[in-house]
């Protein structure tokens, strides 16, 4: 008993100061790590709202707040490991071979970081536009570090990589304020061109139609069954689909009123009897 005794005493003057000095700088470490982690939270959410306020394009704001997120979290992490004894200079040299590594293992990542920075600094895109990049369609929802969320018509989420988005064609609808809209329609050969194109011209009168460029009615071509004729109107871009969607029902009506036919694809066969 008295020899356990010993053993306890000597254990515990051999290793209570290690205790003492290693513990006490790993809970101050601890505690460090934990209100640095809050502080960069809270300051990135504050910084957010500062952007918000001064009304920076909101396509920015996901992307400073996490690169911004990401670096502090990163300097925070080298404070903390020199309080508790690793050397910084040894350790940031840890930092800079694993990243060397990691980037040459992840080139594709660094393009696609270096696509969403040029992105936000030309500015090609934009978030709430409708574009069409790299074979899909859709409204721009963010534009992250390291790709662009965008959502279809029917609330579908597609992520675009930001380098093959940066390197690649960019069709932007909404960009400009106005789009010119063309409807188009063939009508029977034996049908009135001129009526046809009366009628067209009266759709046109609607207010949303901008009266210039003043409306216009072509003959775009003579078709197998059909004389093709195309109304082209110019009306601001949020009204384009409305517009193009209201015309097409309203035309059908008003030619089916006036007896003017729209033909469909068919086929004549003649017999011959021997």
């Amino acid at each position: 008993m008295d020899l356990s005794v010993d053993y306890l005493v000597d254990l515990s003057e051999a290793w209570l100061p290690i205790v003492l000095q290693y513990g006490a700088q790993v809970a101050l470490a601890l505690i460090t790590f934990l209100i640095g982690w809050w502080l960069i939270n809270a300051f990135i959410g504050k910084v957010g709202k500062l952007l918000t306020l001064r009304q920076v394009d909101p396509s920015l704001h996901g992307f400073i707040e996490s690169l911004g997120g990401i670096v502090l979290k990163v300097l925070l992490l080298i404070s903390v490991a020199s309080m508790i004894g690793v050397e910084t200079t040894s350790f940031i040299a840890v930092i800079g071979a694993a990243g060397l590594a990691i980037g040459l293992a992840l080139q594709g990542s660094l393009a696609n970081f270096a696509g969403g920075v040029l992105i936000l600094i030309f500015r090609p895109i934009r978030v709430g536009e409708w574009i069409e990049a790299q074979g899909v369609a859709g409204t721009v929802n963010s534009i992250q570090i390291f790709h662009t969320v965008l959502k279809t018509a029917d609330n579908k989420t597609i992520v675009v990589p930001n380098g093959s988005l940066s390197n690649g064609h960019i069709t932007n609808y909404s960009r400009e304020p106005r789009r010119r809209a063309d409807i188009n329609v063939g009508i029977d050969y034996s049908a009135d061109i001129k009526l046809a194109r009366k009628i067209l011209l009266e759709l046109a009168e609607d207010e949303r139609v901008l009266r210039d460029p003043e409306p216009v009615v072509f003959v775009t071509g003579l078709g197998d069954s059909s004389v093709n004729l195309s109304l082209r109107v110019w009306v601001a871009t949020g009204d384009y689909w409305p517009v193009t969607f209201s015309f097409t029902e309203q035309l059908k009506e008003r030619f089916d009123a006036a007896g003017i036919g729209i033909p469909f694809p068919q086929r004549v066969v003649h017999l011959v009897q021997s």
